[in-house]
């Protein structure tokens, strides 16, 4: 159907301006032509379309003394307007949101189309994407929206946001996707949003994102402050997931792998062997977990899971995240520029990857550490498990060093992929580097690993 439309609209359009001749569009657009005719068919197909889908939407007001809604800004009690949307997507009174439209309320009022008041009970909540299912019983069927496929939407394809933004019921919006596959915003851990220019407001939150077919294909979830036209939305595919495993268990149970990750600068790309961009470099592995198990290594890079592709960590935590434990996927990496590819038979998560943050920007001086081998008063005063290493003391301000964001108290355990454990076997290594070359530092802080990249100078 939305093939059909922009055909329409084109065809359309051009009609408009053909038909026009000596006339201005003004003057054309009175006439019956062929054009208005057909955008008066495109009219028509949106209109039913929203009438269409409002049905299935409803207004949502956590109970008070049960949890604040976070979206009214807490400036009006919750029942002057609503703190948020929701969408019913089967027969049995499922509606799925957004967790923070539903906060800790443990019931929540719900407003039907036809004003009609229920209460809802929370069935089960997934901060990591966001999402939160409830539950209503009523004396007659619901309407309900079916769900689209995500994974087939393109930039540019209409679309229609229906939600109540600011209490106003049911507000219909119509844009397009701007954008597909977003991450980094930091709205949640397993991002992969659609971006969309179709109107969102507060209140629109947990409403849903229509295709021209009248399938949901994503639920709204935030906006950015400040900015017109940029909006987001969780895709269908992965609230399928979540509301599956919410329904079956009351929680999202993932896949869990083991490892600290961080992405991959130019220089450290070049340092390990791959293209920038390619893959995500592993800085630390845990004990006993899967990735120890199967055989990674702290230094290895990651480049595809089961065949899809990991360009960074955060899509690295949500292709592991949405495979159950027990899950067995085929995990690519260099090693030593080499690649090869391990079976990694995955457990139940039950902390949080690590991803080491990079330093910023980057000077050519020297490299202004002061060290000292690692003693067990030392350890105790940064608070260090490691009992072996080679202790930052002093960074002097202004170098090398201290641009790439390295600290007093942070302990280099390798240089070059090499193990050191004493500052003479970190002078022993250092004193191979040529003048100009660059320095692969692995480097813990709080017990966590990160890999940095220094340039050596007298």
């Amino acid at each position: 159907m939305m093939r059909d439309c922009r055909a329409l609209i084109t065809a359309a359009l051009l009609c408009v301006i053909f038909s026009a001749g000596e006339f201005s569009i003004a003057e054309a657009a009175l006439t019956d032509s062929a054009g208005i005719r057909m955008l008066e068919e495109i009219q028509t197909v949106i209109t039913e379309l929203a009438e269409q889908a409002k049905p299935s939407v409803v207004n949502l007001f956590p109970i008070v003394g049960t949890g604040r809604p976070r979206e009214s800004g807490g400036d009006r009690p919750p029942s002057a307007s609503g703190s948020g949307s929701g969408l019913i997507v089967d027969n049995d009174g499922h509606i799925v949101t957004n967790n923070h439209v539903v906060g800790d309320a443990l019931e929540v009022e719900v407003r039907l189309f036809d004003k009609t008041k229920l209460i809802a009970q929370v069935v089960g909540k997934d901060p990591d994407t966001d999402l939160a299912l409830l539950k209503v019983t009523a004396d007659r069927p619901l309407p309900y929206a079916r769900f689209g496929d995500s994974g087939a939407v393109r930039v540019g394809q209409w679309v229609l946001a229906v939600g109540n933004p600011f209490g106003l019921d049911r507000t219909v919006t119509l844009g397009v996707v701007s954008g597909i596959g977003r991450e980094n915003v930091n709205l949640s851990r397993y991002e992969n949003f659609i971006q969309t220019d179709a109107s969102i407001n507060p209140g629109n939150s947990g409403g849903p994102l229509f295709n021209l077919r009248g399938e949901v294909i994503g639920i709204n979830t935030a906006i950015i402050n400040f900015a017109q036209g940029i909006g987001f939305a969780i895709p269908s595919n992965m609230t399928k997931q979540v509301i599956q495993q919410l329904i079956e268990r009351g929680k999202v149970v993932r896949g869990w792998l083991g490892v600290g990750i961080q992405p991959l600068t130019p220089e450290l790309a070049k340092k390990f062997g791959v293209s920038e961009g390619e893959g995500v470099l592993v800085n630390e592995v845990f004990e006993k977990d899967p990735a120890a198990e199967a055989g990674i290594k702290p230094g290895d890079i990651i480049l595809t899971i089961d065949g899809s592709v990991v360009d960074s960590p955060n899509k690295l935590s949500r292709l592991i995240g949405a495979l159950p434990p027990g899950a067995a996927p085929k995990i690519e990496v260099v090693r030593d520029f080499t690649r090869q590819v391990l079976t990694v038979p995955l457990s139940e998560r039950r902390d949080t990857a690590v991803t080491a943050s990079l330093p910023q920007s980057r000077t050519e001086v020297k490299l202004g550490l002061d060290l000292q081998d690692l003693s067990a008063g030392l350890a105790e005063k940064f608070k260090l498990r490691e009992t072996r290493g080679v202790l930052i003391t002093k960074v002097d301000p202004g170098s090398l060093a201290h641009a790439e964001g390295l600290r007093e108290g942070d302990l280099i355990k390798e240089v070059n992929r090499t193990d050191v454990s004493t500052v003479g076997e970190f002078t022993a290594a250092i004193v191979k580097v040529r003048r100009g070359d660059t320095v692969l530092l692995r480097v813990l802080r709080e017990n966590r690993a990160f890999y940095v990249v220094l340039k050596s100078t007298d």
